[in-house]
């Protein structure tokens, strides 16, 4: 009997995922979890096994399918079996057979309504959608598409596209006229197109303002010396200076709950708890997963767990639910030489920490002019939530903390 694959549910928040590649093609033999396909999310990028041992009879979707989660993605079974019963109504693909529509189901594909509904009661498909909002097309203006139940398709959103009127009325001016050389067009789909929308939205729908300060880092850099030279089996080698402002950044919050909240809508949330998010340079993009409770771990929890974290992140094996959940978010530049920069919010949030490079700066000590290692911090906050003196104050705070950090290990 064959047996469907379905499209996994990475995480509660999760609601479809972009089929990036197949690894297996219809007739190829599998084994029991081995990997068929890689899909994205819009946080990271994960394989689907095969649930049983088999030959891939049907496969449903296409690379660069954008797939509701638990919708049966391909068939596995034995060679000449009879999968007509298998065959959902839509699989959302551009080769939809007539035949096939009034076929039933033998195990109903789990599509949720609410994911297709976009306005009223029209419903549209994924990729409709994910047309309509590159070329900025009003789906509301479409009142009946041409798909089942009256879904609104990508043929539907091409077709009101193919009546507006060119942009470009020269059709002799070609690409290469405008740009010599080769050009590598790159989609903006997956992980890409989340990172652009929640950018974009963050800077449209906040009042952000950016504040920038520098603190003495003395304490830090000798206090990093001590721990690459402690015994090894202490395990505190690997601890470093982004660690150690996590941890202080952590500690100085609680004093300052009002940076470690969510803005939404007509109501502030304040957090008796820290889970503090860390931006990470992923191979598919910008990551931030989330240190839960970070406020009840040491030092070394916090160094142990970032550490964790990041090595998800940069292998592509990091859970939706370790994405989600952050109620303040450092992002560090130091190692790239940033002397000051303006972070963006991670919504809700209402603050973000921006870390900078260490400089040498020249200060008075007494009648002396010294020089003295400073790190540079930008922290962005929203101001409908936080007036600027309270961020001031905590950005002062962070600074003499980090100036004073003794050693607690």
């Amino acid at each position: 009997m064959a047996i469907p694959v379905l499209m996994p549910r990475q995480g509660e928040t999760v609601e479809s995922c972009l089929i990036l590649k197949w690894k297996k093609k219809e007739g190829d033999k599998v084994d029991a979890h081995e990997s068929i396909c890689e899909v994205e999310t819009n946080k990271a990028v994960f394989e689907v096994e095969a649930p049983e041992k088999g030959t891939i009879l049907k496969i449903f979707f296409k690379e660069g399918d954008d797939v509701p989660v638990l919708s049966t993605i391909a068939l596995i079974g034995q060679p000449g079996e009879d999968i007509t019963s298998f065959i959902p109504k839509e699989t959302l693909t551009t080769e939809i057979k007539e035949e096939t529509k009034n076929i039933k189901m033998k195990k109903p594909i789990a599509f949720s309504e609410e994911k297709f509904f976009t306005r009223g009661v029209v419903p549209i498909s994924p990729r409709a959608r994910r047309l309509a909002k590159k070329e900025g097309v009003d789906i509301s203006k479409i009142s009946s598409g041409s798909g089942p139940g009256g879904r609104i398709t990508e043929r539907d959103v091409r077709n009101i596209l193919s009546k507006l009127p060119k942009i470009i009325s020269d059709s002799k001016t070609s690409t290469k006229e405008i740009f010599p050389g080769p050009v590598r067009e790159i989609p903006v789909q997956g992980i890409r197109e989340v990172i652009a929308e929640n950018m974009l939205k963050s800077v449209q729908t906040t009042a952000q303002l950016t504040l920038n300060s520098s603190a003495n880092a003395s304490n830090l850099l000798s206090y990093r010396k001590k721990l690459k030279v402690s015994p090894p089996e202490r395990g505190l080698q690997e601890i470093t200076i982004n660690d150690m402002i996590m941890y202080i950044t952590v500690k100085t919050l609680l004093k300052f709950k009002a940076l470690n909240a969510y803005f939404l809508n007509n109501k502030i949330l304040e957090f008796e708890r820290v889970h503090l998010a860390f931006a990470v340079d992923a191979p598919q993009g910008l990551v931030v997963p989330v240190i839960r409770n970070a406020d009840f771990l040491s030092l070394e929890e916090i160094s142990k767990e970032s550490k964790r974290l990041s090595s998800a992140c940069l292998q592509g094996s990091i859970q939706p639910d370790d994405l989600t959940g952050g109620t303040f978010t450092i992002t560090n530049l130091s190692p790239l030489g940033i002397e000051s920069f303006t972070p963006i919010l991670n919504l809700p949030q209402v603050a973000v920490l921006g870390v900078c490079n260490i400089q040498l700066k020249a200060v008075r000590e007494e009648d002396e002019v010294k020089l003295a290692p400073y790190l540079g911090l930008s922290l962005t906050f929203d101001h409908r939530a936080v007036d600027g003196a309270p961020a001031a104050k905590f950005l002062k705070e962070l600074s003499l903390a980090i100036a004073n950090f003794k050693e607690i290990i």
